[in-house]
């Protein structure tokens, strides 16, 4: 059924008052999933990118083009151990990511497609007692604004913030076409990163006129427990508090056991 401003409405507002009840479950890990179906490239080229000039294997975000079936299940398991909010199969799904395989022109193409299968997946399960909904991942990149990759000059930046702002755009246009009903900014590592990402976010929101609810997910990169820009969880926060996030956290990168702050009762 094709999904209208009214209906999205209604699972945004049955997602607040499902928040206010109890603690929602968000799915678990993607890539292990697909890792475990042993893929090789001819799986990943599919026919229509059977002549592709560059390798593809790795590229799991074309798996939504290639695979489609295959990541519907993956979406239907996590639904069926009782997931609430699903991510979608986005998380490299920006110009920066798919320039390794020479696929930047996908960029909207690979969220929409993602964002598709997502909600299929999730209607499929959902009940009038027990809504399910899609997260549309926008991942981190693999390129930071605030640190050189060059350690000769520390002023060096191989991406620029309009950059991430026009690929941000462009996939947050393609998650909302396929039906997310949150945007989820995954794995921050880098808090100017997060910065474009949220400044794209609301622009396409404003131009649209339909916020959804915006949910934030850092990563602590070591024993620190601060993240690769520097930042220490409460910094980190601070930062990104005008976004005024559906919710704001940390993903699994050290284990829970570390994530966990020290204090005198818990050494």
């Amino acid at each position: 059924m094709e999904d209208t401003l009214n209906n999205r409405q209604a699972r945004i507002d049955a997602l607040h008052q499902a928040a206010r009840n109890r603690i929602l479950i968000l799915d678990g890990a993607m890539g292990t999933m697909i890792q475990s179906h042993r893929f090789t490239e001819a799986d990943y080229r599919g026919e229509r990118f059977e002549n592709w000039p560059q390798d593809v294997q790795g590229n799991n975000d074309l798996l939504s083009l290639t695979q489609p079936d295959v990541i519907r299940d993956i979406h239907r398991v996590y639904l069926e151990a009782g997931a609430d909010i699903i991510e979608t199969n986005t998380f490299n799904a920006t110009s920066v990511s798919m320039a390794d395989y020479g696929m930047e022109s996908l960029v909207r193409e690979l969220n929409e497609a993602g964002a598709k299968l997502a909600r299929e997946a999730c209607d499929n399960i959902t009940t009038a007692d027990r809504p399910r909904w899609v997260a549309g991942v926008l991942g981190p990149t693999s390129r930071t604004l605030s640190i050189s990759p060059d350690v000769n000059d520390p002023g060096a930046r191989n991406t620029s913030f309009d950059e991430l702002v026009e690929t941000y755009v462009a996939a947050t246009e393609g998650l909302i076409a396929g039906g997310a009903d949150i945007i989820l900014i995954e794995t921050i590592f880098d808090t100017l990163n997060a910065k474009a990402a949220i400044f794209a976010v609301q622009q396409v929101f404003e131009a649209q006129e339909s916020p959804l609810p915006i949910m934030i997910s850092g990563t602590i990169t070591d024993a620190s427990g601060r993240t690769l820009s520097g930042q220490t969880p409460e910094a980190f926060w601070n930062s990104l508090a005008h976004a005024r996030p559906f919710s704001i956290g940390l993903n699994c990168a050290l284990g829970a056991k570390e994530l966990r702050k020290k204090n005198k009762d818990n050494k």
